[in-house]
């Protein structure tokens, strides 16, 4: 299981390629709280009009 600091280096990472791909992303749509997960999914999944799967495919 990776640690914090693990979980946060991968997150920002994945921030950072969404922000390259999707110009209209802000900050504030990329915040990610410890327990919203899901939350942040439906966020992503709504502005962009993709999947899950077709998000996390991004970073494949």
């Amino acid at each position: 299981m990776p640690n914090s600091e693990e979980v946060e280096g991968n997150w920002n990472e994945m921030k950072g390629k969404l922000k390259q791909k999707f110009a209209e992303l802000t900050e504030d749509d990329l915040l990610f709280d410890e327990g919203k997960e899901d939350e942040m999914w439906g966020k992503l999944q709504q502005k962009l009009g993709k999947t899950k799967k077709e998000i996390k495919s991004l970073f494949d």
